[in-house]
């Protein structure tokens, strides 16, 4: 886990990344595994392993459908925890271009 106030190593930003994008594909409608390792280029490990956390952490939801697993997102709370992101983002740079243009 990064520090607050400090930039985190490439490893956890390419994990954030990573997390983020098979949610971004998850927030466009239900998806199975074969899907989403179609819609993000993921491993099925790398994918099962985001999906087990995300679950944990009550972002998505899982459903049968014969031998399938159909997961989907948590809509109120993903869209709240990417504009969280987004807007911290979004401040981060504007802070960054602020100093730049100190400069």
């Amino acid at each position: 886990m990064a520090v607050p106030g400090t930039m985190p190593s490439p490893q956890l930003l390419e994990e954030y990344c990573q997390f983020f994008r098979l949610l971004s594909d998850l927030r466009q409608g239900p998806m199975d595994v074969a899907s989403l390792i179609g819609a993000t280029g993921f491993s099925q490990s790398h994918i099962s392993r985001q999906l087990g956390q995300l679950q944990r952490a009550g972002l998505v939801r899982c459903e049968r459908d014969g031998v399938r697993s159909i997961w989907y997102a948590d809509g109120g709370l993903v869209e709240d925890l990417c504009s969280l992101v987004q807007n911290r983002l979004r401040q981060r740079l504007e802070s960054q271009l602020q100093q730049l243009g100190r400069a």
